[in-house]
C-alpha cells in the first residue's frame, strides 16, 4: 500500500501489524516544562491529540458518531507548574514494542514536554497520594536567617487559607496536608530552596502555588519588585499513601 509520493505511510504500516482483540492501556510517563508551563489542561489535552494522530501510533478511538481518543491523565498540574512526573493513560488496538511507542511519540516532541517511559499500568491513578515539589525562589531580604521562620509558618497549625472550589471559596488549613518540609538558603545564588511533600489526593489535593500565596501574605516574600523577583515550582515525584514512587 503506497502513499502519493510511493512510499509506505505510517498509518498504512501501523495497520499491518497484528490486530488485538480488545485495546491494550498503555501509561506514558512525561516530562512538562519550560514555556509549557503555562499552557491549560484543556491546551494539554489538545496538544497530546495532535501528536497521537501525527505520530501514527494504532490508537484506540471510541465508537459512535463522534469517534475520539480517550486520554486519562493523572493527578492535576496547576498552571505555572512544572513537572518531571506527568502520567497520561491511553489504548492501543494492535501489537507494538512500547520502546517504538516511545520512540515515535517523541519525534513528534520537543524538549519542553516528551516521554521518558512507556510501560502496562499496574496501580491506578487513584493511588497517587502526595506529590513532591521543589521551589526556587529570589526575592529582595531573603537570607539564611529566614528559614527558621519559613519551617515555623509551615509546621504551626492552623495556617488559614482560602482555597477556590467548584462551589465558591472556602478557608481551610494546609498544615495537615503538608506530609513533610523542608528549606534551605543557597548563599552563592541569593536564593531559598524549599522541597515539599503535599497532600495530592482527589478529596484534599493542595495546589503548589497555595505554598508559595502563604509566603506572600504572612512573611511579605515576593512582594518587591515583580521584574526583579522570581519563583519557580516543579513537580519531582508523585508518591503512595505508603510514600512509595508511584508507578
Amino acid at each position: 500500500m503506497l502513499s502519493e509520493g510511493g512510499k509506505i505511510t505510517r498509518p498504512m504500516l501501523m495497520r499491518s501489524l497484528p490486530e488485538l482483540q480488545s485495546p491494550i492501556t498503555v501509561r506514558l510517563k512525561f516530562i512538562k516544562t519550560g514555556s509549557l508551563q503555562y499552557i491549560s489542561h484543556l491546551d494539554l489535552q489538545r496538544t497530546f491529540n495532535r501528536i497521537l494522530v501525527r505520530s501514527g501510533l494504532p490508537v484506540w478511538y471510541s465508537k459512535g458518531f463522534n469517534p475520539h481518543i480517550k486520554l486519562v491523565f493523572s493527578t492535576p498540574l496547576s498552571v505555572g507548574t512544572q513537572s518531571e512526573c506527568e502520567y497520561l493513560d491511553l489504548r492501543l488496538d494492535r501489537e507494538m514494542p512500547l520502546d517504538k511507542v516511545k520512540e515515535l511519540l517523541n519525534a513528534e516532541m520537543t524538549e519542553e514536554l516528551y516521554v521518558t517511559d512507556v510501560y502496562i499500568p499496574t496501580a491506578k491513578f487513584s493511588d497517587i497520594a502526595y506529590c513532591r515539589y521543589e521551589y526556587e525562589i529570589f526575592s529582595d531580604g531573603v537570607s539564611k536567617e529566614l528559614c527558621g521562620e519559613i519551617s515555623e509558618l509551615f509546621s504551626t497549625s492552623p495556617l488559614k487559607m482560602v482555597k477556590k472550589t467548584k462551589s465558591g471559596e472556602k478557608e481551610i488549613d494546609i498544615v495537615p496536608l503538608i506530609k513533610s518540609f523542608e528549606v534551605g538558603y543557597c548563599e552563592s545564588f541569593g536564593t531559598l530552596k524549599l522541597e515539599a511533600v503535599l497532600s495530592a489526593a482527589t478529596d484534599s489535593f493542595l495546589n503548589p502555588e497555595m505554598i508559595i500565596t502563604a509566603l506572600k501574605e504572612r512573611l511579605l516574600i515576593l512582594c518587591g519588585d515583580p521584574s526583579k523577583e522570581w519563583y519557580t515550582i516543579t513537580r519531582k515525584e508523585a508518591l503512595t499513601a505508603e510514600l512509595k514512587s508511584f508507578r
